[in-house]
Parts: structure tokens; C-alpha cells; sequence
């Protein structure tokens, strides 16, 4: 078990030559303090997301219109305008701390959106399959956001940004419903039809399988 908690830098820089063992600043705020690397981070986290949702914004329509199910396509266009929403709290938070705000190109929503198009193109149009693929695309969708929503809440109380907490855990447990919602929609009904759409290919097997014995006890009580 780990007892020294200092900081490895801190510790290394004692075996430096000439060094007074004092910690190298990260940059100045203009009045000779350090910058705060958290906040850095936060507001970093913040243009990610502000990003993302504004992804959103053009990748929901897509998905509503190709669902099969007029449920989907609504949960889809509930979603889309709470969506509206969480981009004007997002520029409150920014306004709470006096920034512009302005996105961060996201790889992870870039990803994903790229994937719900794939999953678009690939699957039949008007089955249940493709109601099925486009709620689990969905719902990498929401865990995204559950974590980054998650996360800078936790960030906003520990800096004492107590009002940017509030706001940013409106539309974290927003997310969450928005998950659950979609969890009930594919367990109570669409991925159940969704099995009705054909034969799975390891059932072929086995019906091949099944007959051959059929024939074999056949042929043994027929030489009997």
C-alpha cells in the first residue's frame, strides 16, 4: 500500500541539480497566481459537450425518420427538443463563468454518429431490427453523455460553482430517463418482434442436425 502521497514531480525534482525544490507553475492568471488546471479541464469538458449536443441536434432528426415504430420516432423527437434545451443550459454554465461559449470538435460523438448512419444503411428499412440497432446506437448516445454530464457536475461543487451544478444535473438526469425510456421500449416489445424476422443461421444447424438423427432411428428400426 502506497503511504507517500506527494506528487512523483515533486519528488524527482529534489534529485535535480540546483533546484531550490520548489514546483514548476503551469502558467499565471495575469496577478502572478497559478491557472487552475481543473478549471481548465472543466471548461475543456464543457466546449466537448457543447460540441457533441449540437452534433445531436442534426443526428436525432436522421434516426427519428428511419425508425419503423411511431413510439421510437416519438422518444426520438421528445429527445430532440430536451437536446434544444441542454445546448441553452450549457451557454448558461458558460455565461456562470465568464466564457464564450464555443465547441470542442468531439471524436467520441463523431464516432458514434457515424456508427447510427452505418447502422441506418445496413439494416432493412421497416423492421423491427433496425428499431432494435438504432435504440442500442441511441443509448451509446446517452451513456456518453450520462458520464460527461456525471463528471462536470461533480467538477462544478468541488470549484463552488454550485448553480452550474444545478443546471448541468437537469439535463444529466434528463439522460438518464431518456435511457430507461429506451431500455422499456426495446425490452416490453421491439426486440421481441424483432426475433419473428427470419431464422437464425445456428438454428439451421440444428434442425439439420435433428433431422439427420430422425432419419438414423428410422433406418435402425427399419433394419430391426
Amino acid at each position: 500500500m502506497k503511504k507517500n502521497t506527494r506528487n512523483k514531480n515533486q519528488a524527482n525534482q529534489r534529485n535535480i541539480p540546483g533546484n531550490t525544490g520548489k514546483t514548476k507553475t503551469t502558467g499565471s492568471n495575469g496577478n502572478g497566481k497559478q491557472e487552475s488546471l481543473l478549471e481548465k479541464f472543466f471548461i475543456d469538458q464543457l466546449k466537448d459537450i457543447y460540441y457533441a449536443e449540437q452534433q445531436l441536434l442534426k443526428a436525432i432528426p436522421k434516426m427519428a425518420h428511419a425508425s419503423t415504430t411511431e413510439e421510437l420516432e416519438d422518444a426520438f423527437n421528445n429527445h430532440l427538443r430536451q437536446t434544444e434545451r441542454h445546448v441553452k443550459r450549457l451557454e448558461k454554465v458558460f455565461q456562470i463563468i465568464g466564457k464564450k461559449a464555443e465547441g470542442k470538435k468531439c471524436e467520441a460523438i463523431e464516432g458514434i454518429t457515424r456508427e447510427a448512419d452505418s447502422i441506418i444503411k445496413e439494416t432493412k428499412q421497416d423492421t423491427m431490427t433496425r428499431d432494435a440497432a438504432l435504440i442500442i446506437a441511441a443509448q451509446k448516445v446517452e451513456h456518453y453523455e450520462i458520464a460527461t454530464y456525471g463528471g462536470l457536475v461533480q467538477l462544478a461543487l468541488t470549484m463552488g460553482l454550485n448553480r452550474a451544478a444545478d443546471i448541468l444535473d437537469k439535463t444529466l438526469m434528463e439522460e438518464e430517463d431518456t435511457d430507461r425510456l429506451l431500455t422499456y421500449i426495446a425490452e416490453s416489445y421491439i426486440n421481441i418482434e424483432a426475433e419473428d424476422e427470419g431464422n437464425y443461421s445456428w438454428k439451421k444447424g440444428e434442425e439439420e442436425e435433428d433431422t439427420e438423427s430422425e432419419e438414423s432411428i428410422s433406418l435402425t428400426t427399419y433394419s430391426m
